[in-house]
């Protein structure tokens, strides 16, 4: 399984992401939508449905994709530890600020 940031680092793969969290959609709409040629989406997909980023179900001749949720909640989880420093910072900074005003 390929992990979060491998995936993330590539540009094309993050913009099928954010394609597909409006909502579903086939190979060929990815390739119309997002102008890509379609070996070149059907390549990204197969790395984002391998890592678990996206399903894919059957319907008639084409395949639909759409995101799964749960690396984005594992990925979620594991930020929230980092949450604290950036609220304590920011904390730190309006508590200066409102003491800078009160001068």
């Amino acid at each position: 399984m390929t992990d979060l940031f491998t995936v993330m680092a590539q540009p094309q793969r993050r913009r099928i992401l954010e394609h597909l969290r409006v909502g579903d959609a086939s190979v060929g709409q990815l390739v119309d939508d997002l102008e890509l040629p379609q070996p070149t989406i059907s390549k990204h997909l197969k790395v984002l449905r391998d890592s678990g980023f996206v399903n894919c179900r059957t319907a008639a001749q084409q395949r639909i994709y759409s995101l799964d949720r749960r690396p984005f909640t594992e990925f979620d989880a594991w930020l929230e530890q980092f949450r604290t420093l950036w609220t304590d910072s920011f904390n730190a900074l309006a508590e200066h600020l409102d003491s800078k005003g009160d001068q």
